[in-house]
């Protein structure tokens, strides 16, 4: 049995609470809040702490706070010598305080509190100092998920900014693509088995070869009519800066 504790009570980390409380073979020892309240829903107060002081034993303790706070909160914590690490995609292994040995846990997934998500399929990018630790780090990653790799620093840089073009970008084109539709009294709803057909053509087709559309085609009458169409000049600059991007790239192919 491995015993973990949380400290944070985001998106990550309340999803990392609900998995460890039910996967066998991982006990959840304790989990930090500063306002433990945000919490109960999820564990009885008696597992909940705002006190550094009061962090039980653990094997692990995966901080799992907004980038800005890792360094301050691992500079916190009352021992040393233990195995302790961030979620962060972008901060790297040596932002933790060197006291205590070091380490990543980087689930690459969007979460969100109110959107269940079956960690089996999230993959968990690790890393660590020390060998034998990456071998515990890989036991608890492994008793929630099917999908382990070791990645550093650099790769986990490189893997967030694509997750970032891949799924923070695309959602607010959606965001753009419901407010057309919303100002034209079409249901959104009517592009789902669009939005569904795209995102699974690209499990099994290069993006270069998946890509389709107007600007694939050069379509010039098409893109100046859509040009003119969007009048938020906000949108015709990202309609055109995309545009332009999908036709360098067909061009090089």
């Amino acid at each position: 049995m491995i015993t973990v504790s949380v400290i944070g009570s985001g998106n990550v980390a309340q999803h990392l609470i609900k998995v460890f409380s039910k996967t066998t073979g991982i006990e959840l020892v304790q989990a930090f809040a500063r306002q433990p309240e945000s919490l109960l829903h999820l564990l009885p107060y008696e597992k909940i702490t705002n006190d550094y002081q009061k962090l039980q034993k653990a094997d692990v303790y995966i901080i799992s706070v907004t980038d800005n706070a890792i360094a301050e909160v691992s500079e916190q914590l009352p021992f040393k010598d233990q195995l302790v690490v961030h979620t962060s995609g972008t901060s790297a292994i040596s932002i933790l305080d060197s006291k205590n040995r070091k380490g990543v846990f980087y689930p690459l997934q969007t979460f969100s509190k109110n959107k269940e998500i079956n960690f089996s399929s999230v993959p968990l990018c690790l890393e660590t100092e020390d060998e034998t630790d990456f071998q515990v780090l890989e036991k608890v990653a492994q008793a929630i998920s099917e999908k382990v790799y070791r990645i550093s620093s650099e790769q986990r840089r490189s893997l967030h900014v694509a997750a970032v073009f891949v799924c923070n970008f695309v959602n607010h084109l959606y965001y753009i693509g419901n407010e057309v539709c919303d100002k034209n009294n079409v249901p959104f709803e009517v592009l789902h088995p669009l939005i569904r057909e795209t995102a699974q053509k690209i499990m099994e087709l290069s993006p270069e070869e998946a890509q389709t559309g107007p600007a694939k085609r050069n379509d010039t009458k098409t893109i100046d009519q859509h040009i003119e169409f969007l009048k938020d000049s906000k949108y015709q600059d990202i309609y055109k800066l995309l545009t332009q991007s999908i036709q360098d790239v067909s061009k090089k192919l």
